[in-house]
């Protein structure tokens, strides 16, 4: 794929990622380079403070919403490629409201206990708030856009929305925690197990060493 060619497919490609939730997708800060030249050492940033999304259900069946279902139907079932040890009932749970009063931050104890359920994922603690964390190699900038199209519609459709990072060109990073609570919550360990099914045949580099 020559450098127009795939310069072209990624302006499409967040055109369309945008345009999914329309008309509720939000606005992303203007300071951020969603689109570098070439393999760009600026990494592209998404975190929930400066994107968020509707915590609305999707209603499927709608023509608006096709591209939704497509989505829907991609994230059904592991690719082996990806597939990850852990507890496949916990990615069958749903995400509560993060804005509900039952909701406070586990301690690190309970988290490193949940860690077992997530496979791939690790602990990571940014100032004193504690985070899950995992990192792909995908084939390329537009691959890694897909990568994250696929998350952002588990996230939408549970109402939790993780950080999301695609830096150097080709390593998709995703921070998982609870914005509300500063910490982590069993929303940020369902969401993790449900990005675990997402299968990502195609995407990934052949060389998916995890880059932390």
């Amino acid at each position: 794929m020559t450098r127009g060619v795939a310069m072209a497919h990624a302006r499409l490609l967040l055109a369309r990622y945008y345009a999914m939730a329309a008309p509720s997708w939000p606005t992303v800060s203007k300071n951020l380079p969603l689109l570098g030249h070439g393999r760009s050492h600026h990494p592209m940033y998404a975190s929930q403070d400066e994107i968020k999304m509707s915590s609305r259900r999707w209603c499927h069946g709608s023509p608006d919403n096709q591209e939704k279902d497509r989505l829907s139907r991609a994230v059904v079932g592991m690719s082996s490629s990806t597939a990850a040890i852990g507890d496949p009932e916990l990615a069958k749970k749903i995400c509560v409201p993060c804005n509900s009063k039952d909701i406070h931050a586990m301690p690190e104890d309970s988290a490193k206990k949940m860690l077992e359920q997530v496979g791939g994922w690790e602990l990571a603690t940014e100032g004193d708030i504690l985070k899950l964390h995992r990192a792909w190699k995908v084939k390329n900038f537009v691959k890694g856009l897909e990568f994250l199209q696929l998350v952002a519609a588990v996230a939408e459709e549970e109402g939790h929305h993780p950080d999301l990072h695609l830096v150097g060109w080709n390593n998709v990073k995703i921070d998982v925690w609870t914005h509300s609570v500063r910490g982590l919550t069993d929303n940020d360990f369902i969401l993790a197990a449900k990005i675990n099914n997402l299968n990502l045949e195609g995407l990934l580099s052949k060389k998916a060493t995890v880059q932390k």
